[in-house]
């Protein structure tokens, strides 16, 4: 079977292979400080249980990422990846300025990702984004493994930065 054959497992960053809890502290402050949040990415621990099931997920499908970070975002980004030692693969990145929730902008994506290729499953975090996609009949694992602020929850929800 060749690499673009394989099924796609979707894995969101943040919350799902990132640990966000040292910067959550940004979105707490009013007004919020996005700068210093995604700023301070690069530090992020990796979150055990979303790597070891991206490796898993890598034996059979290819491993690509769908996240709310903005696109300025990206060289610290696939850095990151390669530090965890992840699988390379394509990011779908917001556009810097895209301020819609996740559950609408992940949504569009995902399915423009599932018209050309067949999606094995979606791992997020982000519990509206997971109903969505199971609404529109994707197979979706829930990333319970890391503990989300209210601020971060309301920030995803009401500003679409994330």
């Amino acid at each position: 079977m060749t690499e673009d054959s394989r099924p796609l497992a979707v894995f969101d960053l943040d919350g799902t292979l990132a640990d966000t809890a040292h910067r959550q502290r940004f979105l707490e402050r009013k007004p919020r400080d996005w700068a210093a949040f995604f700023g301070a990415a690069p530090e992020d621990p990796p979150l055990a249980q979303g790597v070891a099931l991206a490796l898993e997920s890598a034996q059979e499908c290819e491993v690509v990422y769908l996240t709310g970070r903005p696109e300025r975002c990206r060289r610290d980004t696939v850095a990151w990846l390669a530090a965890q030692g992840l699988p390379e693969g394509r990011i779908w990145m917001r556009r810097n300025d895209d301020r819609r929730p996740a559950r609408h902008t992940k949504l569009e994506i995902l399915q423009k990702i599932a018209g050309k290729r067949a999606v094995q499953v979606l791992v997020d975090d982000d519990e509206l984004v997971c109903d969505e996609a199971e609404r529109a009949g994707f197979k979706v694992v829930r990333a319970r493994w890391a503990s989300t602020s209210a601020a971060l929850k309301d920030a995803q929800e009401r500003e679409g930065r994330t």
